[in-house]
This record gives structure tokens, C-alpha cells and sequence, in this order.
């Protein structure tokens, strides 16, 4: 017997063991990158796969490593939320209208796969949720009142450390007390209560009052454009106020490598600024430091927007992509890749909240 043509068992077991072990790393160290969506999808695979995905750890951990923005919430033109994806295979929730909410909603703002919503009854309530999970919460009423479009910023950043998620609500409202002025009430998911801050922004006339649909948040500071085209600044940790110059009310705030960054539309040109120096105005006289420092300039394919020069406004932009509206239609450019796609479905309002396909627990 020609025992040199027999199969070679250990080889055989160690191909089977290094498959499982790609198998394991799989399962244990790419899942959590991946949006809801194609989770829900891998489900089918295992068992053993089901019960890594359902599992609360998990949910947790894809919170912290899925962040890239993974599509948008709108309010359509019957007034209705939905919810547009960048790639549709990859993003989406089971109920993009709302539906599971207590009542009709407005989405008010966004953070990292978490929805801000008020309520259309006479009370106006507030409601945190998850749509991938419909996890929602009411929270409880403000001793202020916000105004009929509430300059409310969400502000939610995941942590290692906490399984539950923790958030904070901001809004900016017209001071009562005194004309002229802006304050700023506080929520708490830690205290589960509001809190108007010390800080009074005064001075700040008609023009000067925050645009509700401008706020953004970056490294604990939360910034309006103003109706004039000025920026409000608010400290969070200092509670302290500022407001920054700044000459275009036409353009749109945003976060670019962990700093505010500012997009302005020129013809078929998009110039991206980032915040270089907020004390500038304070510097001595010939001094060379500017408050704002060009990063680039943004040049769409045009065979892919099609001949709208200069007829487009900027919805959003972050570290890795920007987005425009044209007549109904939205586009994404990658700044990495510099390539400009279309996103399906249709933008007919000029505000949009990203999403991100979160299992965060609520």
C-alpha cells in the first residue's frame, strides 16, 4: 500500500482550525463596523452569529465603531419623516415614518444613530429614539418656553464606559427676561431634567437670534449661524458664550477633522474653511492670524449634476463627505476618493439630519 498518497489529517485539521479562527475574527472583530442593517441580515448566517448580533455587549461596541454617516432623515412634503440612504442595501429602519412613536413627530436634530423629536400636540414634547430599535423616551417638560421652531441641538457621543447612552439637549431661546438676549436651556439624560444656564448672550438683535436649523456640535462646543451670518458660539463645559464673525449667511456649518468647518457655494465651487483661530479679533494690529484658514475647494463632476452652476445649497458636510441639493435631487461628494455620486430619492426640503445605523441602546 502506497501509504505517501494517504490524506494528511493534521494538515486537514489545521486548515479546518484556521478557518474557524478567520470564522471567530470575523464575528468578533468586523461585525461591529458594519450599519444595522446588514446585521440584521447576518442573523441568517448562525446561530452562533445571531446570538453575537443580539447581544447587548455587541450592540454596544458597534455603537462606538459604526459611526460613518449612513444616510438621512427628512421631512417629506406631506410633512412626514423618512429616511433616504446613502446605499440602501446597507441603511435602513423598520418604520422610517415614526409610526412607533406615541404621536406625530418633527425631527429637531441628530446624533450618532439617536433622533431628537418634538411632538406636534399642544404640549410639544420632546422624544429621544432609535429608530433601528424603536427604543424611544419622552423626557420631561422644560420650565422655558423654546419658541415655535426650537433651535435644539442633540449631542450624543458614545462611550466605552457607558452601556446606556448618555445625551444632552441644548436650545437657544429668546431670553423673556431681557431684550435682546439669547439663553440657553440644558437637558440631561444623567439628571433626566433642564437647566438654564448662567450664561445670557446679549446683544443679539433680530439678526443676531440663531438659526434653528443651523447648530452643530464640535469638541464641547455648540455653534448657530446666525440669521445675520455671524456664528454663536456656546461652551458647554465653561457654559460660556461667543460670537464669532463671519460675513456669508448663506453658508453651512459643519465638522471637518475635529474642528468647526464652514462651506460657501461660489459658482460650480464649493470653498471649505476651517476655524483656525477664534480669538483673532483680539490679536494686535498687523497680525497675520486669521479666524478662519481655506482648507479646499470643492469642484462637483458636472456630468454627474449636470449643468447647475451655482444653483445648488449645501444640506452637510463632515470628514468624509459632502452633500448638495439641485432641484430635487442630492448628491455626495467623497473626499477621499473626490468622487461625486447621486443619492436615490428625492430632497425636496432644504434641511436633512444624517444617520448614523446604530444599535445604540436607549
Amino acid at each position: 500500500m502506497d501509504r505517501g498518497k494517504r490524506p494528511d489529517r493534521s494538515l486537514a485539521a489545521l486548515n479546518s482550525k484556521m478557518y474557524m479562527d478567520l470564522k471567530d475574527i470575523i464575528r468578533e472583530h468586523s461585525l461591529s463596523f458594519l450599519p444595522a442593517k446588514s446585521l440584521f441580515k447576518f442573523n441568517a448566517v448562525c446561530r452562533d452569529w445571531k446570538l453575537q448580533i443580539s447581544s447587548p455587549f455587541f450592540a454596544h461596541n458597534q455603537s462606538l465603531f459604526c459611526r460613518s454617516t449612513s444616510g438621512f432623515f427628512i421631512h417629506s412634503l406631506d410633512g412626514s419623516p423618512s429616511l433616504i440612504p446613502i446605499d440602501p442595501s446597507f441603511c435602513g429602519v423598520p418604520d422610517p415614518l415614526l409610526k412607533f412613536l406615541p404621536e406625530p413627530v418633527d425631527i429637531r436634530s441628530s446624533s450618532n444613530g439617536l433622533l431628537c423629536c418634538q411632538g406636534r400636540a399642544e404640549d410639544k414634547a420632546y422624544y429621544i429614539c432609535n429608530p433601528v430599535t424603536q427604543q424611544w423616551k419622552k423626557l420631561p417638560k422644560s420650565n422655558v418656553n423654546h419658541g415655535p421652531d426650537p433651535a435644539i441641538v442633540l449631542i450624543f457621543e458614545p462611550s466605552l464606559l457607558n452601556f446606556v447612552a448618555e445625551y444632552k439637549i441644548i436650545c437657544a431661546f429668546r431670553s423673556t427676561d431681557f431684550g435682546d438676549a439669547v439663553e440657553f436651556d440644558i437637558y440631561s439624560s444623567k439628571g433626566n431634567s433642564w437647566e438654564v444656564a448662567g450664561e445670557i448672550h446679549f446683544g443679539a438683535r433680530a439678526t443676531r437670534m440663531p438659526n434653528p436649523k443651523s447648530g452643530v456640535h464640535v469638541n464641547g462646543v455648540v455653534y448657530w449661524m446666525t440669521i445675520s451670518g455671524s456664528i454663536l458660539a456656546f461652551d458647554l463645559t465653561k457654559e460660556r458664550s461667543q460670537l464669532l464673525q463671519n460675513h456669508d449667511s448663506r453658508g453651512i456649518l459643519g465638522e471637518f477633522s475635529g474642528k468647526l468647518c464652514k462651506m460657501n457655494v461660489f459658482g460650480n465651487s464649493i470653498s471649505l474653511s476651517i476655524l483656525d483661530n477664534v480669538h483673532s479679533n483680539t490679536m494686535q494690529m498687523g497680525s497675520q492670524t486669521k479666524m478662519w484658514a481655506g482648507k479646499q475647494q470643492v469642484v462637483l463632476d458636472s456630468n454627474i449634476v449636470g449643468n447647475v452652476a451655482g444653483d445648488y445649497s449645501v444640506l452637510h458636510v463632515d470628514s468624509n463627505m459632502l452633500v448638495v441639493r439641485s432641484q430635487g435631487k442630492a448628491f455626495w461628494y467623497d473626499f477621499k476618493s473626490r468622487a461625486t455620486k447621486c443619492i436615490p430619492g428625492e430632497f425636496h426640503n432644504s434641511r436633512c439630519f444624517p444617520y448614523v445605523n446604530s444599535l445604540v441602546s436607549l
